[in-house]
């Protein structure tokens, strides 16, 4: 036998011949790997002219943007910024922008605002932040300006598209707006209360009138009694006249004080300030009951702040539930917090008044059952009350079935 081990000589093994089946299996699978190439490329190419369009799509608008339009980073430095930016500041160059920070042209009395910024996107990671703060322009005059910027990923990391907007004039307008609404208010404290001594004067004149002995002998007795109702009518338009006073006077009172709260047993302050109120619904033909939980219900009021709130929710009551109807004052405690209510079963608030009920002067006023009028303070007294209690209050009404007043607080 021949040596196939022999030491230094190589054994050369034949290849068997490829048979025709391989050989094509083989050049199909490399075509399929050229398509899979092709494929790929072209699927690249494709993101990457996407991407090119969205970079021209995102340029345009960036820079044809009729609001200043800036990208800044963690550090408040300005990485790109728009035309509309560039002379919004006083510049012309965007070299002027990019590369400084945003607080070089921030009023130094408004700094804060943009560290709230940076904390907000970057530390805590909020997708925007929005606020108003005030500019300086290259030439030193300062602006006042809408920030809204969003947080998003680059291949630099997390930036932050910022929109600006001056907003100089509308801040001007509401500011003049505002001056001249504090300049209406006091002007109304002031004629509210020196409205009181006249119609207090004219009172006492009717009581006057009405004892004189002049008046008590008027003949016939028809025309005695036609006085007499007129004198009624005076006495109606001064105490009408006097409520109103009251509640003008009552409000600059509580717009302009602090307020100072105590740890008050709901349900017994409830139930004492119900007292009157069930004298007057019994005389009206009306059931007014208190529901509250079996344990005692605690929170800090201001005892009579918080009792105008349950006077002017029950006197509405009163006013729009007829005889035979119900009234039920509920205390309760509702995820965490405190709920009131005050439901009837009166007349109910058609859903065209019902947003305007907590206005001031409300348009949604009516007259009542029984003839009582309203200032159009009242409901909107109680609202300020209850954001002074750092709480909430809202209606559900349906004409013809009654009203709910529900207010939460802590």
């Amino acid at each position: 036998m021949p040596d196939l081990f022999r030491r230094g000589s190589p054994i050369m093994v034949p290849t068997p011949p490829s048979s025709p089946e391989a050989e094509n299996q083989a050049l199909r699978a490399e075509i399929q790997q050229l398509r899979a190439d092709q494929a790929a490329n072209a699927a690249q190419q494709a993101t990457a002219d996407k991407y090119e369009q969205s970079q021209v799509r995102f340029r345009t608008v960036f820079d044809q943007s009729p609001l200043g339009q800036k990208i800044i980073d963690a550090d408040l430095i300005i990485r790109q910024a728009n035309p509309a930016v560039i002379a919004m500041l006083g510049f012309t160059r965007t070299d002027e922008l990019v590369g400084r920070r945003i607080l070089e042209f921030t009023h130094p009395d408004y700094r804060a605002d943009w560290a709230r910024l940076q904390e907000s996107l970057w530390a805590h990671r909020t997708p925007y932040f929005t606020l108003e703060t005030c500019l300086i322009r290259q030439s030193g005059a300062s602006f006042w300006c809408q920030v809204t910027s969003v947080l998003f990923q680059d291949e630099d990391g997390e930036l932050g598209y910022t929109t600006l907007e001056d907003i100089s004039e509308r801040k001007e307008l509401a500011l003049s707006h505002q001056r001249l609404f504090a300049a209406q208010e006091n002007l109304l404290y002031l004629v509210a209360h020196d409205l009181q001594s006249p119609v207090n004067n004219i009172e006492l004149l009717v009581d006057l009138l009405r004892r004189d002995a002049a008046v008590q002998r008027i003949e016939p007795a028809a025309a005695a009694q036609e006085v007499h109702a007129f004198l009624a009518l005076i006495d109606e338009a001064c105490a009408d006249a006097n409520t109103l006073l009251r509640d003008v006077l009552y409000l600059g009172q509580l717009e302009s004080t602090r307020l100072e709260k105590n740890h008050t047993d709901l349900g017994a302050f409830l139930a004492e300030r119900l007292k009157v109120f069930k004298v007057a619904a019994q005389a009206k033909g009306i059931d007014l009951a208190l529901d509250q939980p079996p344990t005692a219900v605690y929170a800090a009021i201001h005892a009579d702040k918080f009792g105008r709130i349950l006077d002017n929710l029950l006197s509405n009551a009163l006013k729009f539930t007829p005889a035979g109807g119900q009234i039920h004052v509920r205390l309760q405690e509702h995820d965490g917090q405190v709920r009131l209510l005050v439901q009837d079963t009166g007349l109910g608030i058609p859903a065209d008044l019902q947003p305007h009920v907590f206005d001031k002067f409300s348009a949604a006023t009516r007259a009542g059952l029984y003839g009582d009028t309203t200032t159009g303070l009242g409901l909107f007294i109680t609202k300020q009350i209850v954001e002074l209690h750092h709480g909430h209050i809202w209606l559900e009404s349906k004409e013809h079935e009654g009203t709910t007043f529900f207010i939460d607080f802590r």
